[in-house]
């Protein structure tokens, strides 16, 4: 059996906070060579797709990087405690964006967000047996306008550039793919 192809050396943290940590790692290549690797960690997420009566339901919210509001499946981890699991992520977060609540939570795959520089991964559910409940949203979400669009709808703001999201784009494909939607 092979080994891996670059082995860590050293590594120390260069940055932190409550959202992300980033380290550089000294290494050495599969062909003996060494450099340096700047990883970016990153808790996992959930991705939720709550359709029901042929409507998808999004949320908007402005996005500070990029300073622009844009339209996205709901989306989120839980920062206090990173180890919890992704269904109850996906339950929590989509009653907190969009007041939802899902009598089951169906695993429909994981993606890595940008697997080269980022340990960032993306947990896929489909939400099933939906009932609006309350919205409890973060402060950083105090903008968030949460809607339902038909899936008709929602693919011509794929197609148009209006939901420009990675990772909706993503999901949704998957799990077409998969025959999930």
């Amino acid at each position: 059996m092979r080994g891996p192809d670059i082995v860590t050396l050293d590594s120390k943290i260069v940055y932190e906070n409550r959202w992300m940590r980033v380290r550089e790692d000294q290494v050495r290549r599969l062909d003996g060579s060494e450099g340096i690797y700047t990883v970016v960690e990153k808790i996992n997420f959930a991705t939720i797709v709550a359709i029901q009566d042929g409507r998808i339901h999004l949320v908007e919210q402005y996005r500070y990087p990029v300073q622009e509001r844009f339209w996205e499946l709901p989306q989120g981890a839980c920062h206090d405690a990173p180890d919890t699991d992704m269904q109850t992520v996906a339950h929590a977060e989509l009653r907190e964006e969009t007041g939802l609540i899902a009598d089951e939570m169906i695993h429909g795959g994981e993606l890595c967000l940008a697997y080269g520089f980022c340990t960032h991964r993306c947990h896929i559910f489909v939400a099933k047996g939906l009932r609006q409940g309350p919205r409890d949203l973060d402060a950083e979400e105090q903008d968030l306008i949460s809607r339902s669009f038909s899936l008709a709808e929602m693919d011509r703001m794929m197609i148009d550039g209006t939901i420009k999201d990675a990772v909706t784009v993503s999901v949704m494909g998957l799990l077409r793919l998969k025959g999930m939607i």
